[in-house]
């Protein structure tokens, strides 16, 4: 039963996530905002509206003499993994993927940065309440940032657009199922984990972490089918930003987090060198092409083994 109720908390991640991205990008045309605002800012936001919602949810767990700890770091840093692990490969096997170097300096220097700095805050076993507000900072800074350096765009043109009420009923609904669809993932991933004598941090980073990037998989691919190959890799630097930072900081700032030394040694070292990799393809004048993408995709099914090993070998 608990497992059944882990894979439609996941569904309903998912789905509410779907409803509320229609509605954003709806409303972010209606607006005539930039598609590069849509995929870096709108897209990625959106789309990590699950791990927000399950750190939140983790964090109210933990003021109720809970422990969600665990959940909160490994769903966060697992769905990082994910996103430039998984999704990202699937997506250049299917399109040549390329950015500016300017852009590849600017933003991956901002991904690499996150990462140190949550390892830093990490890495007593604790992110105190302030440690986590100064994440949240930190994020307020980059986004703001963000918003400066686009010069107002005109918008994306040729789809259609729903009425600017239906857009915001498309938001505020699924944001609605987004938070009981987290409660309910949080609560069956534990029970599920300890009824399997399976470890909080696989079920979290693994189970959760991949779950909750299939909006960051759907929203990619659909991009490339579109030919907006940059807008879909926009959405997964943005996502892994916003992971880095804004789950574990709001967690954090709510009742305290405690932080796996396993992660702190094993998946965070390992996030940060396959997301230099993934730079450095990208710095290159070629690119992600389907042999890098190879490389990347063995990565992550590398990481998935060993973890896969530790629990049963």
């Amino acid at each position: 039963m608990d497992f059944l109720l882990l894979l439609v908390g996941l569904a309903g991640l998912w789905f509410g996530t779907e409803i509320t991205i229609r509605g954003a990008v709806s409303v972010a045309k209606r607006f005539g905002v930039s598609e590069f605002i849509v995929g870096v800012a709108i897209l990625s936001i959106g789309s990590d509206l699950p791990e927000l919602a399950i750190a939140v949810d983790g964090a109210l767990k933990n003021l109720n003499q809970g422990e969600a700890s665990v959940v909160v770091v490994g769903s966060a840093i697992g769905s990082s993994l994910g996103q430039i692990g998984f999704v990202l490969g699937i997506v250049a096997l299917m399109s040549l993927l390329t950015l500016p170097r300017t852009t590849v300096y600017r933003h991956g220097s901002i991904l690499l940065g996150s990462l140190a700095v949550v390892a830093l805050v990490g890495y007593d076993g604790q992110v105190t309440r302030n440690e986590g507000l100064a994440l949240l900072v930190l994020y307020g800074m980059y986004f703001v940032a963000l918003l400066t350096e686009v010069n107002g765009g005109n918008g994306t043109d040729g789809e259609t657009r729903l009425a600017t009420l239906r857009s915001f009923v498309y938001l505020l609904t699924g944001l609605a199922i987004v938070v009981f669809s987290a409660d309910a993932t949080v609560s069956s991933a534990l029970n599920v984990a300890e009824a399997m004598n399976i470890s909080d941090t696989f079920v979290a980073i693994v189970i959760i972490g991949l779950g909750t990037s299939l909006p960051e998989l759907t929203i990619s691919i659909g991009a490339v089918l579109k030919g907006r190959n940059r807008m879909s890799v926009g959405n997964l630097i943005g996502s892994n930003i916003f992971d880095t930072l804004v789950p574990i900081g709001a967690a954090a700032a709510i009742a305290g987090l405690d932080f796996d030394r396993g992660i702190l040694t094993f998946e965070l070292p390992y996030l940060f060198v396959l997301s230099a990799i993934v730079l450095f393809f990208f710095a290159r004048k070629g690119g992600i092409q389907r042999r890098e993408a190879a490389v990347i995709l063995g990565m992550y099914g590398a990481y998935v083994a060993v973890k896969v090993y530790d629990l049963y070998g």
